[in-house]
């Protein structure tokens, strides 16, 4: 592909044109199309497969890591999931056309507040297939034209994809540009189609910090970020007959997954003083047999002698990895200052009995989502009832957390008058 000016520009002017049929597109009308996209996701089951199988032998071929190839791989049994996921969005309420606020003037103008779709998005992710199907049912959804450009490591998967959804989409009678999938992984039409203000409204970029901030970089599109997941949970001292739960829940938040690689597993776990000793030594040696790597500050390891010294530069890492830092903190507020210092706002948990601590600390965490006795997993679209996510955003401004289709929309002014003059 060599002239990328004219390829990108062609991806925004027909997104814009599919974003506005799309949005006159009524809620059952994409119930239906999300539907048709969900059965011919099934239907092509072993194509997904066989598409993905290219890809995981240039992995392979390319040395990545058993954690990543683990993210990349499709079966029989994720590809279901894929369908699942995009018919959970479609039996979401449908947020386009939701009246936020209404009321009349004194004047007697009836004033209303609306959902309506953001228009066109640009998606920028890594990794995982499924993210591909999540995103254009989740677009679709809200009304919103989509443009993907995934990872080079999932190209194949993605493409088949989002040529069975394109598919899906013209059966349907729907503007099938209303997803579009980038067709090369030359780095250098990134800061091209990040000029594409004329056509795109807004970029999600979901991946590593550096993809992040290099798309922040570039763009003169608005970018709602989702930055790294620096997680932590704190054991409070008001945790005795706990023993067993907070054991349990420090293991899952680490180890659920497989090699701890994604964004909400925990990395630093914070014991206050007097917990310390009757449960620090318990939880890193479950975590341990969980092959699970513990770092520690001084406090930690005297309680327990096999942790590695952590490192200043440990307290501010995602480690995306089976590691996990520890230290030990005298208070409440030592530990929600050492979360709102070091954590990336992401997620963070509080193992408490007292009900004043877990307020204290859900008021205090300055974090999109603050779990109380309960696994930093849990930060996730489908387990907060959106059906799915297009990501988890660190931001504060427009969206927060994990982002569902209702996040994918603005809003307009509706007013209605009877002739009236200012």
């Amino acid at each position: 592909m060599t002239d990328l000016s004219s390829y990108v520009e062609q991806l925004g002017a027909n997104a814009r044109k599919a974003a506005f049929d799309l949005a006159r597109l009524d809620g059952a009308t994409k119930v239906s199309i999300l539907r048709q996209i969900a059965s011919a996701i099934r239907a092509n089951q072993a194509a997904l497969i066989e598409a993905n199988a290219k890809d995981l032998k240039e992995a392979e071929k390319a040395g990545l890591s058993m954690a990543l190839i683990a993210r990349l791989t499709l079966n029989e049994k994720r590809v279901n999931a894929m369908a699942d996921g995009v018919e959970q969005i479609a039996g979401q309420v449908d947020p386009v056309g939701q009246v936020l606020e209404g009321y009349v003037r004194p004047n007697g103008l009836r004033i209303t507040r609306m959902r309506v779709p953001l228009g066109v998005v640009l998606f920028f992710y890594e990794s995982r297939p499924n993210v591909t199907s999540d995103a254009a049912a989740l677009c679709i959804k809200s009304g919103n034209a989509v443009i993907l450009r995934g990872g080079k490591e999932a190209f194949h998967s993605n493409q088949a994809i989002v040529t069975i959804i394109r598919d899906a989409l013209r059966s349907a009678g729907v503007n099938e540009h209303a997803v579009q999938f980038v067709e090369t992984t030359d780095r250098a039409l990134v800061p091209v189609i990040l000029k594409q203000d004329r056509y795109i409204d807004l970029v999600i970029p979901r991946g590593g910090e550096s993809l992040i901030r290099a798309v922040v970089k570039e763009s003169t599109i608005p970018v709602l970020k989702h930055f790294t997941g620096n997680c932590h949970i704190y054991i409070d001292s008001a945790t005795e007959g706990m023993e067993e739960m907070v054991r349990k829940v420090c293991v899952n938040a680490k180890t659920s997954y497989p090699g701890g690689a994604v964004c909400n597993a925990v990395e630093h776990l914070l014991f206050h003083i007097d917990a310390a000793p009757r449960l620090l030594p318990a939880v890193c040696e479950d975590l341990a047999k969980a092959g699970v790597e513990i770092r520690g500050d001084e406090a930690t390891r005297k309680l327990y002698p096999s942790a590695r010294p952590a490192t200043d530069e440990d307290w501010d890492t995602e480690y995306l990895s089976l590691v996990v830092g520890v230290k030990v903190v005298d208070s409440i507020e030592e530990a929600i200052e050492h979360i709102n210092r070091h954590g990336s706002h992401h997620t963070d948990a509080i193992l408490t009995s007292d009900i004043r601590k877990a307020e204290q600390f859900t008021r205090d965490v300055d974090s999109g989502s603050v779990m109380v006795n309960a696994s930093t997993r849990f930060a996730d679209g489908g387990e907060y009832g959106l059906g799915a996510e297009i990501g988890i955003s660190t931001d504060k401004l427009h969206a927060r957390g994990p982002m569902g289709a209702a996040d994918l929309t603005t809003t307009k002014w509706i007013v209605t008058g009877n002739g009236h003059c200012r």
